[in-house]
């Protein structure tokens, strides 16, 4: 069984994607946004952007989760915005065969899921500068794109039959 890492900037929906695809193959989903130490919530809160030094932590402890899940030879999906590969690079020492997932629509559809968005720490102005730190993941990173403009059901339906392949 593999392990996923849905990916992208704020407004995506990979906590929806993310959770509706580790109920269809039926493992684990882990809510990257709830290993962020407290400093960190405050700030994104705040509208300030974290830093590199400020997501390392974060990250080493989902790379941790997707090792335990690996070792455990577990299915997993996780929710992690990783927008730079160095990240994703991070994400991978604990689980090489981490397959991305990175959901990608347009900045007025993804400012609209925003500002819609209720109770959560993570307000509409950071998503100019989600947008200009992201880095597509390269062809060597095996990842799979999703465009956020199809329906939720077609999106986890078409990673599901891309998780299930023979080939995947």
């Amino acid at each position: 069984m593999g392990r996923y890492v849905v990916m992208g900037v704020a407004g995506a929906g990979k906590s929806l994607i993310g959770s509706a695809l580790a109920r269809a193959l039926g493992v684990d989903f882990v809510e990257g946004d709830a290993y962020h130490p407290p400093e960190n919530v405050a700030r994104m809160a705040a509208g300030i952007p974290l830093t590199d030094d400020d997501r390392l932590g974060w990250l080493r402890a989902l790379a941790d989760r997707l090792a335990e899940a690996a070792a455990a030879e577990e299915g997993l999906v996780m929710a992690c915005s990783a927008l730079k590969r160095k990240y994703r690079d991070l994400l991978r020492a604990g689980d090489p065969t981490v397959r991305f997932i990175l959901l990608r629509g347009p900045e007025a559809l993804l400012a609209e899921r925003l500002a819609a968005r209720r109770g959560h720490y993570m307000p509409a102005s950071l998503l100019g500068s989600q947008l200009a730190t992201l880095e597509n993941p390269g062809p060597d990173e095996r990842a799979w794109a999703c465009d956020v403009a199809a329906t939720p059901d077609a999106i986890v339906a078409a990673l599901v039959a891309l998780a299930t392949r023979p080939s995947a």
